[in-house]
């Protein structure tokens, strides 16, 4: 990933995905916006107990870097689905309003309209990016470990299949920040999910852990999997390799703030 550091603000892109030109991708860090506490700065979030004023003013602040206005910024409502919606221009509000959340139950959202700015919430799982070139659409998905053994990245190629006709060979994928496998340990029931789901693959995914019963469980290459069963080509994958865990003054992490944290976001937008 490419940080870019824009004075008081960082955030992250991923370079496969800029050079297409077709696409503002943007994964933000928790540095540049005017959260306190342990908030502090950019959280996007209005669940975990923030101030929503700070919250809004996050927004206003992260809109132009992604190069869009408060009312097109599209919001996910995460429980841990492999939900995936289609976004079109229906859900837009006007400037200042804020971003719209149209939908529950859903970790997922696809589009094929440029300037809709889709957005999802991470403090540790896994950001999901697609974009298409061929049909000029895109899918942005948050994949925690449910999400990831149930196939999060398969449900997103295919809502691009159903809903634009997408051919996954055309697709552009990338995993982004969130914790990587020397510091996600997992009981023994996340491991029988992952041997349902992986199957032959799960010795590259799971782990021995520090104690009997535990593992350790890499997501990273869990999504990477799915992303290639899905038909995407195997050398249109970027990894981050970003750990949210290792990087507590840049990124906001769970396990490592044991739940005293705000949430980044990850933003995908049509140009």
């Amino acid at each position: 990933m490419i940080e870019h550091d824009e004075g008081i603000i960082k955030y992250l892109t991923f370079g496969s995905l800029d050079d297409l030109g077709l696409v503002r991708n943007i994964f933000t860090t928790r540095l540049g916006g005017v959260s306190t506490g342990y908030y502090s700065s950019m959280n996007l979030a209005y669940t975990n107990g923030d101030d929503e004023e700070n919250v809004d003013d996050n927004y206003k602040i992260i809109a132009p870097v992604i190069g869009t206005d408060t009312g097109h910024i599209i919001r996910s409502h995460q429980t841990h689905t492999t939900n995936v919606q289609r976004v079109d221009e229906s859900m837009i509000l006007d400037d200042g309003e804020r971003p719209p959340r149209p939908f529950l139950d859903t970790d997922g959202l696809v589009t094929d309209v440029p300037g809709i700015a889709l957005a999802t919430f991470y403090a540790d799982c896994v950001p999901l990016y697609f974009v298409d070139p061929v049909k000029k659409a895109i899918g942005l998905s948050h994949s925690g470990w449910r999400g990831t053994a149930a196939g999060m990245a398969l449900s997103t190629v295919n809502k691009m299949k159903a809903e634009f006709g997408s051919d996954p060979d055309d697709i552009y994928a990338a995993i982004g920040p969130s914790i990587c496998k020397d510091h996600y340990e997992v009981s023994e029931a996340v491991a029988h999910a992952f041997r349902n789901a992986f199957g032959d693959d799960i010795h590259r995914v799971l782990y021995p852990g520090k104690e009997s019963g535990k593992y350790q469980l890499n997501l990273w290459e869990a999504n990477r999997i799915m992303m290639i069963r899905s038909g995407i080509r195997e050398d249109r994958i970027e990894v981050s390799g970003l750990c949210t865990y290792e990087n507590p003054e840049l990124l906001f992490s769970h396990r490592a703030s044991m739940g005293k944290r705000g949430n980044m976001a990850a933003f995908l937008m049509l140009i």
